[in-house]
């Protein structure tokens, strides 16, 4: 490294110390600038959650059984849509992050215009594919006839208002690219008390059921992008403020989202269908099926928290540090991240293993709705250290550049062995249980074919190769 850009290295740095609070995870301790950023990050998933157990009590406590069902149950229809877009932030957010790392302050500045309006047009495009395509997907995922006029309600609000998700993840994805992942946790607790206070007042209070918990998810997640901007439009540093008079597709920078970003939208998009197969063989279990299954999806999204904080941090992590040109820093930091992943999420599943009876009764009151949830509860728990490693395995190949790995993965195992073990398996076993067994086995092969790619690849010199 060249003096002046040593000097320009501290120079930046010290900025950002001094006004934006953006850690940099090119310097120091690997431990505690990894668990620095994770927290926040994981304080943040906790409120998210927040936000899904908030609709899910309320609308659960204060409506009927098929209500809770339609909450419940289209985790997989809204990430089939928003989850690409979100899978090509993600790769914004790689992007980013390698050239904050290198200290460009010129393509930093591209990078981040070009994610806005990208995603300023993929909202748009989301509302439209979503309100066009709901009563199909419903109809496909062989929703209950009971259940399917509280979908119906339910997604229409939900996509009409959709661009609220969309910019929160394209915001969240710029600032915690340019190591800030405080100031979305200061967002998110304002956001997540205000959802609360609108769930109790739409659905406890004027009993509006699933119209009112749609609507107070989308202006609570409206909230938060509004916070977002102004602390983005604010910046104090100016390389890395947010400016509407900028706003412009740069060709080179967006064919590199495309290029980082394009396999984890597709990745995100085509397992959400497998996932929408499974859920349609749920659904033929009957509503207490789903609303078991629903429950433990909440719960689900509590326990998962250590696992997505980490596989978060791990894409900025490596990108930054490679993009510095810290290679061995970037590999210890990939080995803390994927074994601190495995320890926390087995530890955690040991624990959901044997109070899932407890908690799935916060949501639901109906004993054969909990004994469905008890069924996937123990089967899936022990191997939870398995998810870890793969999706912390995966944001070390995200943040490496080597996106195309994680989606071949994830695409072929966790959606086209699903489909065909749970089309055949399900005939041949017509059991709940069989249907729960298509998690450990996908997880398992993605775990092998993880393990083999990060010792056989010389994964810290991607960017280099191209």
């Amino acid at each position: 490294m060249n003096t002046n850009k040593t000097q320009k290295h501290f120079s930046i740095h010290n900025n950002h110390s001094n006004h934006s609070q953006n850690v940099n995870l090119t310097q120091g301790s690997i431990t505690k600038g990894i668990i620095q950023f994770a927290v926040p990050l994981f304080l943040g998933q906790l409120l998210q959650q927040f936000y899904n157990m908030a609709d899910a009590w309320v609308v659960g406590n204060f409506a009927d059984n098929d209500a809770f069902a339609a909450v419940s149950s289209g985790g997989s229809l809204t990430f089939l849509i928003i989850g690409f877009f979100n899978g090509i932030a993600i790769g914004g957010g790689v992007i980013i992050s390698r050239y904050f790392g290198a200290q460009d302050d010129e393509m930093v500045q591209k990078s981040i215009h070009t994610n806005f309006l990208f995603g300023i047009l993929a909202s748009l495009l989301a509302t439209v594919v979503g309100l066009a395509f709901i009563p199909g997907l419903l109809t496909l995922m062989k929703t209950p006839d009971s259940v399917m006029p509280h979908s119906l309600i339910y997604f229409r609000i939900y996509f009409a208002g959709v661009s609220t998700v969309i910019m929160y993840n394209i915001c969240m994805s710029i600032m915690r690219a340019l190591g800030d992942s405080l100031h979305p946790l200061y967002y998110l607790i304002l956001s997540s008390l205000v959802n609360v206070a609108l769930d109790l007042v739409f659905v406890a209070g004027f009993h509006w059921g699933v119209s009112g918990a749609a609507f107070a998810t989308v202006i609570a997640q409206g909230l938060s992008v509004i916070l977002c901007l102004v602390r983005m439009c604010r910046e104090a540093d100016e390389r890395i403020r947010l400016d509407f008079r900028k706003l412009r597709f740069h060709k080179d920078i967006m064919l590199e989202v495309i290029r980082q970003g394009l396999p984890t939208g597709i990745q995100n998009a085509v397992i959400s269908v497998g996932n929408i197969v499974i859920q349609s063989n749920i659904n033929a279990f009957g509503a207490y099926a789903i609303s078991g299954h629903g429950a433990y999806a909440k719960i689900e999204g509590f326990v998962f928290l250590p696992i997505m904080s980490m596989s978060m941090v791990l894409p900025t992590f490596i990108s930054q540090n490679l993009g510095a040109g810290e290679y061995e820093r970037a590999k210890k930091g990939a080995a803390f991240g994927i074994l601190s992943g495995m320890v926390l999420a087995e530890i955690i599943g040991f624990i959901f293993y044997l109070w899932a009876p407890y908690a799935l009764r916060f949501f639901v009151d109906s004993e054969e709705a909990v004994s469905y949830g008890i069924i996937h509860s123990r089967v899936v728990a022990p191997f939870f250290f398995l998810l870890a490693f793969s999706h912390c395995a995966a944001g070390v190949m995200r943040g490496c550049g080597k996106a195309f790995i994680p989606m071949i993965t994830m695409l072929l195992f966790w959606c086209g062995v699903r489909i065909v073990y749970v089309t055949l398996a399900v005939k041949e076993f017509p059991v709940f249980q069989t249907i729960s067994w298509a998690y450990p086995l996908t997880w398992t092969l993605s775990s092998v074919t993880f393990l083999i790619a990060l010792f056989k690849l010389d994964w810290v010199h991607a960017f280099e190769k191209g």
